[in-house]
């Protein structure tokens, strides 16, 4: 066989897996496709949901729920964006699927049972954390910031001509409805993201990269960044800021717990293989080894054992000798 037969028989399970991989990605941006098609045609009725909290505030301060396009074209791009949105989350189980398939044949029986939780748990965990971003944080968030509204006395509008009867200023809001669509999706997808953590440290901890104990000395550090997250993602309101520091601190105690479960089954499992060493096992055994260069220092000056034996024969043996080369 040649060197060129050789490296094309190498390549050719790459090839293959190459093919593979270009199919499961054209199956998936199919699926992508025909979901953004469908969420299109039922665009308006998926707004009008999203627009639940905006609208639930406006009714509590006796206002309509009222928004607005500022440009020609910005219905269009707010039916594209909602597409979008609903179009990759009807086709993710489908994409989520084609990736199994393509990753699965590589695993062992035992990966592929440690890695399909998490890949069941993923989407679960995001779905909550934007069902929560979207009933508990946004109304909050929309409630404070349309807390800086200005009206006018009644909010009437009287006559022009006569200033002294003219109407004190009045600041309302009259919302594009692109920019609602833009910080609504943030909201969701920040929460979705953020309630991830569980998943990842536990993945992290499954494979050895983190442990519970390293989770419990960085806790500090972890509530600072907690802070520093719920400044950044919500608004400048600290109820809502608390309500999320409260959760994702939750989130990451709930994380360290489920990373002690992991380390406590993988040293169970190892105990019952017997690959398992505890630490004063392995304490006594660098003791042992340190020990190990003075036994062979004493080994060198007395090779025969002659200080450790003890024989009054041989002592007298050894008198008689110094005698004589005393005697000479």
């Amino acid at each position: 066989m040649s060197p060129s037969d050789e490296i094309e028989d190498s390549s050719a399970p790459l090839i293959e897996h190459l093919t593979e991989l270009r199919s499961r990605l054209i199956k998936s941006v199919v699926a992508f496709l025909i979901g953004m098609i469908i969420c299109f045609t039922v665009a308006t009725p998926i707004f009008n949901f999203l627009t639940a909290p905006l609208c639930q505030v406006l009714a509590s301060r006796g206002q309509d729920c009222d928004l607005i396009f500022i440009s020609p074209q910005e219905g269009f791009f707010v039916a594209i964006k909602v597409s979008l949105l609903g179009g990759f989350i009807l086709s993710f189980p489908f994409i989520a699927n084609q990736m199994w398939r393509f990753v699965a044949p590589g695993l062992y029986k035992s990966e592929k049972g440690a890695f399909l939780p998490f890949l069941i748990a993923s989407p679960f965990m995001f779905i909550l954390g934007a069902a929560f971003a979207f009933y508990v944080v946004t109304p909050l968030a929309y409630d404070f910031f349309l807390g800086f509204q200005q009206f006018g006395q009644g909010g009437e509008a009287l006559p022009t001509g006569d200033p002294q009867n003219a109407a004190p200023l009045s600041v309302v809001f009259q919302g594009s409805a692109q920019e609602y669509l833009n910080l609504t999706i943030k909201f969701i997808v920040a929460f979705g993201l953020c309630f991830q953590l569980p998943v990842l440290l536990t993945l992290m901890g499954k494979a050895g990269l983190v442990s519970a104990e390293g989770l419990g000395n960085v806790r500090k550090y972890a509530v600072v960044g907690i802070l520093v997250l719920a400044a950044l993602v919500t608004p400048p309101d600290v109820i809502t800021q608390v309500i999320l520091f409260v959760v994702v601190y939750g989130l990451y105690e709930i994380s360290i717990w489920l990373v002690r479960r992991v380390e406590t089954k993988r040293e169970a499992q190892l105990r019952a293989e017997g690959l398992w060493f505890d630490e004063d096992e392995d304490e006594d055994a660098a003791e042992e080894a340190d020990a190990e260069p003075e036994t062979a220092a004493h080994h060198d000056s007395d090779p025969y054992g002659e200080e450790e034996f003890d024989d009054p024969l041989l002592d007298e043996f050894d008198n008689e000798d110094d005698d004589k080369d005393n005697s000479k």
